[in-house]
């Protein structure tokens, strides 16, 4: 990140204090980032047990039950 230029032969306690800031600044990022990332994956299982509960309920036509795959694979082309 270090948006800032810094001099090599700066004071090594101003260029810790920077690190540090910089380090705390990205320890906030990361924790905001992972509760995304658990939020989207709460969704993600929220969804996939909807699709399932649905799949279970879903009155089957013709008789033989549900086919997976794409419909594509019900009319082969040639």
């Amino acid at each position: 990140m270090m948006s800032q230029g810094f001099d090599l032969q700066a004071d090594p306690a101003t260029v810790a204090a920077s690190l540090k800031a910089e380090a705390t600044a990205l320890e906030g990022r990361l924790r905001r980032l992972r509760e995304a990332v658990h939020v989207v994956n709460t969704r993600i299982a929220s969804i996939a047990e909807s699709l399932q509960t649905l799949h279970d309920t879903a009155p089957t036509h013709g008789g033989g039950g549900r086919q997976s795959g794409s419909p594509d694979d019900a009319h082969p082309r040639g």
